[in-house]
């Protein structure tokens, strides 16, 4: 050593070094919490809860407007006059309106108009139709109190004994088809969420093996200090929850403000044919409060079926590193 080394001071390597907390040092995660795996799970979360989300708002809204349907076109019945050679139709008309008004149990009778009747004809005749020259038949809508049961054989006798030409239909038979249409519409949601909920399972499983094997050199590391296998999983099953917890709310909340802007998006297509279609089928676009309870409610249970699937295959996991 020269003479000019002897001057130089000795530095302390050790008390130089940035020391970390014990504390932060025992919170270190096992499983990095930002990693791009971890980040595609909460994507495909996201995306599988916003789909049974949707699915499962527009199963609502459909069977809301069905259910809606159904009340309304249960309440009512109609009666058709039908002109024939050598009788007055309008006097018939009158007669059935009579007939009805006394029937025990109906609150409302109303006859149709000719502008009413040629408003019905529209989409299949056009407008500016003239109803003067065509044999269009009458109509007469009566409206049912509420919970009273009717004798459709007997009303039925006395309307055709002062019309002859007359028909009374209690819509019975669209009744059946629209509660057909609604009970393969639910079938058809319940399908495609259990579609969504195992395409979920199989992505968590999937993520939930490359992580572990990712950190295949930790776990063996855990597992030579005397760490158990629930040890290791809980720490993996923490971190998976959370994702699962954080795409359902993402997926989960995306489709709530969806439906919320829906009445306002439709509010754009008034008026059109689509706009008018769409409104028929699924009503007004807006769930009830209960609805959006659902689709909460749904999102967690997504987020729980992923904690349970990455807890499955990480014990799977454990297993063949063992």
């Amino acid at each position: 050593m020269s003479r000019a080394d002897e001057h130089v001071p000795l530095v302390d390597l050790g008390n130089e070094r940035p020391q970390l907390p014990a504390k932060a040092r025992i919170m270190s995660p096992i499983v990095p919490r930002a990693s791009i795996s971890g980040r595609a799970l909460v994507a495909v979360v996201a995306i599988m809860t916003f789909l049974a989300s949707m699915t499962t708002g527009a199963v609502l809204l459909v069977s809301a407007s069905a259910a809606e349907w159904q009340s309304e076109v249960a309440s009512e019945i109609t009666i058709q006059i039908r002109p024939v050679a050598g009788r007055d139709i309008a006097r018939d008309t009158a007669a059935v309106i009579e007939t009805m008004r006394v029937q025990p149990g109906i609150v409302e009778v109303r006859p149709f108009s000719k502008e009413e009747s040629a408003k019905l004809l529209e989409p299949w005749l056009g407008s500016g139709l003239s109803l003067d020259d065509l044999p269009v038949p009458r109509v007469v809508v009566a409206r049912v109190q509420p919970g009273t049961v009717l004798d459709l054989v007997n009303l039925r006798a006395r309307v055709m004994q002062v019309a002859p030409s007359a028909s009374v239909d209690d819509h019975r038979a669209w009744i059946e088809r629209m509660r057909s249409m609604t009970g393969a519409t639910v079938f058809a949601g319940i399908g495609i969420l259990v579609l969504v909920i195992i395409a979920t399972i199989i992505s968590v499983s999937f993520a939930t093996r490359g992580a572990m094997a990712a950190n295949r050199p930790i776990v063996e590391v855990l597992h030579f200090v005397g760490a158990g296998d629930s040890y290791i999983a809980n720490r993996f099953l923490r971190h998976f929850l959370r994702l699962g917890l954080e795409g359902g709310v993402i997926g989960g909340g995306a489709a709530m403000l969806a439906f919320g802007f829906s009445e306002s998006i439709a509010g754009w297509f008034s008026g059109t044919p689509v706009g008018d279609q769409f409104a028929a089928l699924l009503g007004t676009f807006s769930l009830r409060p209960s609805g959006y309870l659902v689709l909460a409610v749904q999102a967690v249970v997504i987020a729980g079926i992923t904690g349970w699937a990455a807890r499955r295959a990480l014990f799977a996991a454990l297993d063949d590193i063992d």
